[in-house]
This record gives C-alpha cells, sequence and structure tokens, in this order.
C-alpha cells in the first residue's frame, strides 16, 4: 500500500488543479485566497459514513460561516456525477470533483486498511449509527475507490494548513465543535503565529 507524507499543523497547504460540478478547472489554491477553508474529503459515493459527515456539515453550515469559514467537498466523482450527489448530500456546499484523486494524494489521503474501512468495533457501530440516521450503504460506482480515506482539513488565506484531520476508520469524523471553535478558543481566521488561546 503506498504511503503519502501527512500535513502538519502549518505547513503549506498542497496546490493541485481540480474540476469543478460544472466541468471547468480549477488551482485548489483559489479556494482559500479570501476566505478560510474547511475543505473535506469523501469517500466513494455510498458510503454511509460520508453521507452522515456531509449531513452534519450542511447542519452546521450556518455557525461554520459566523466562524469565519467557507466550506468545499472534493469527491472522487467525475463533474457530472459529483453535481448529482452534491445536490442530495451536500446542498449549498462548494462541490470538487477529482476522479485521479490528485488532491487526495497531495493532501496525504491514503488507501485505508481492512480495519480502517470494515472490520474495526468503530467502523461497525459507525456505520449501525449511519444507517440508524438514514444514511445507507450503497456500492460504489466502479470508478471510485471503496478503500480511499476521508479527511479534513482547516487551511487559512495564508495558505498554511491550520486544521489537519486524518480518520483514524472511516468513522472517525471530526468534532463540530473543533471545526467551530478552533484550538483552545482561537479563532480560525486568525494566523497562528503567536499563542494559542488568545
Amino acid at each position: 500500500m503506498a504511503k503519502f507524507a501527512r500535513l502538519k499543523f502549518n505547513d503549506p497547504a498542497p496546490d493541485a488543479e481540480i474540476l469543478t460540478t460544472e466541468n471547468k478547472a480549477i488551482r485548489l489554491s483559489s479556494l482559500w485566497k479570501e476566505k478560510t477553508i474547511l475543505l473535506v474529503f469523501t469517500r466513494h459515493f455510498g458510503c454511509p459514513q460520508c453521507k452522515e459527515m456531509l449531513a452534519q456539515i450542511v447542519e452546521a453550515k450556518s455557525e461554520i460561516a459566523r466562524a469565519g469559514l467557507t466550506i468545499a467537498a472534493v469527491t472522487q466523482g467525475d463533474p457530472d456525477a459529483a453535481r448529482v450527489f452534491c445536490e442530495q448530500r451536500a446542498p449549498g456546499i462548494a462541490c470538487l470533483a477529482d476522479p485521479e484523486r490528485k488532491a487526495y494524494r497531495a493532501f496525504g489521503l491514503e488507501r485505508g486498511s481492512l480495519w480502517q474501512v470494515m472490520l474495526s468495533p468503530q467502523v461497525l457501530l459507525g456505520t449501525l449509527r449511519a444507517w440508524w440516521r438514514g444514511h445507507k450503504t450503497e456500492l460504489p460506482p466502479r470508478s471510485q475507490d471503496v478503500m480511499q480515506m476521508s479527511g479534513a482539513f482547516i487551511i487559512g488565506t495564508d495558505g498554511k494548513i491550520r486544521l489537519p484531520y486524518y480518520y483514524d476508520t472511516i468513522a472517525d469524523h471530526p468534532l463540530t465543535d473543533l471545526l467551530l471553535r478552533g484550538v483552545l478558543g482561537t479563532s480560525w481566521s486568525k494566523p497562528m503565529d503567536g499563542a494559542l488561546g488568545q
């Protein structure tokens, strides 16, 4: 299994070309040029945990905006499939298409092990929880990798990583409180060169 370097706090965020759901090529760096961004990477379109994660973000969308963040979701789908998926699962969130998974690799998001994707108790409980909330498991589209792991990153307008969040398992969503309130109450929109919690 290929290993990619994980990003750390204050690392420069990788740049890559990615597609909008209108099949327009853009640079990732254009997403955080004006405003601090919460950039989330989904798994395949049949993943119940990803549907649950997107539902949580949609539910907290107004609070996330008040915290000074914009939101974008990167998917494995082609632009047409990403548009349909996001209209259903992530209304009001900017969605992007990365069918070759170049951005996934740039951000250090690996293919998971069977333990991380299927067999751990956390995954089994997370799947039951997602099902109970109405997010059913479906077969992934043929072009999408069922073993691909998710991630969430907060990136400042200076292009530096404020929060790199790598999932331990596919059910390991970041806490909404962490996304909203930053580290020790420090706003995500402020540069983090000094002491935290001021």
